[in-house]
């Protein structure tokens, strides 16, 4: 039940865009058409899915102070914290490789529609921000760990679809000029954005 919660409170409760407003440049670069948005959000969750994990064992084997006990009761005093950020970028920034390099093999007219957006996942927020979140939370075991992580993933794709079908059809609305664009997705992501942050207190 542990694993529900976490998971339904990553997509719906603690969503990455709409409850911290993460990631906003990729979500309003790239939710111009539904098509382009589910693969760059497909392309997040499963960076957030294997970095969150990644990062819980560096942090919790590697980084925290007496983590390094494992190799010797010597090194009970070792603080490694100080590197968190530096590592968990090389791991994001690592599997996002991997990732541009599958999308451009498999599907390269969705690596050409996305373009620079996706390398740009390295240094998307909402990525690392996952990672941060992990460590402050101090989640007891690595699957609690992964189950957040592909939660806070499905939210994020699960917005950025949501704006990007409204987007589709607003294109096609009457609505005043200097609304269109980027304008009334301002408008409907701070509106979304409030909704969700009206689930905040509740408990799951």
């Amino acid at each position: 039940m542990e694993y529900l919660s976490i998971f339904v409170k990553g997509i719906f409760v603690e969503n990455m865009i709409f409850a911290y407003f993460l990631g906003m440049c990729s979500y309003l670069a790239v939710s111009k058409t539904v098509k382009t948005a589910v693969g760059l959000g497909f392309a997040v969750i499963f960076v957030l899915g294997i970095t969150v994990p990644i990062n819980y064992l560096l942090e919790n084997f590697v980084l925290k102070e007496g983590a390094l006990t494992w190799l010797s009761a010597d090194y009970a005093n070792v603080d490694l914290s100080f590197l968190s950020f530096i590592m968990f970028i090389a791991v994001i920034a690592s599997m996002v490789q991997l990732v541009e390099m599958i999308v451009e093999k498999f599907a390269p007219a969705l690596y050409g529609a996305l373009g620079i957006f996706l390398p740009l996942i390295a240094v998307n927020c909402s990525i690392l921000g996952g990672a941060l979140f992990m460590q402050e939370r101090q989640y007891p075991s690595i699957g609690e760990a992964t189950v957040f992580g592909l939660g806070s993933g499905v939210g994020w794709l699960l917005a950025i679809v949501a704006i990007a079908a409204i987007r589709e059809k607003i294109r096609y609305s009457n609505i005043p000029d200097p609304l269109k664009g980027l304008g009334i997705t301002f408008i409907l992501t701070g509106l979304m954005g409030m909704a969700f942050m009206a689930f905040m207190g509740i408990e799951i």
